[in-house]
């Protein structure tokens, strides 16, 4: 997926590129994150689509949830899926990061001491 640092340094173009594609892979986790969210609290705490999806998106924006919950399944969702919504966030911003990361590492010829 990257190239080795015996090889020449991307072009401004296809960086680019390869950023883009990091872009759509961590929208591709938000949005993914943000369905198992809506299907969750609508499936265990009885929520409408709508304030599923607002409890959803805060939770998953690291703001805590809007309705309260009132089941006890609810209540599990809602812990189990706010651990997985501090994970998805370290996820996504590696995935942000790496090719910038990379291409300094490279530009260096960094190599690691092991």
């Amino acid at each position: 997926m990257y190239e080795h640092r015996s090889q020449p340094l991307l072009t401004k173009h296809l960086f680019l590129r390869r950023v883009a594609k990091h872009i759509l892979l961590a929208c591709g986790v938000i949005f993914g994150s943000l369905f198992i969210g809506i299907l969750g609290y609508h499936v265990t705490d009885g929520l409408s689509w709508l304030d599923s999806l607002l409890n959803a998106s805060m939770i998953l924006g690291g703001m805590g949830p809007v309705n309260p919950i009132q089941t006890s399944g609810g209540k599990i969702f809602a812990s189990l899926y706010a651990l997985f919504s501090g994970i998805v966030f370290l996820v996504t911003a590696a995935i942000l990061i790496a090719p910038v990361v990379h291409r300094f590492l490279h530009r260096l010829h960094f190599e690691g001491k092991s």
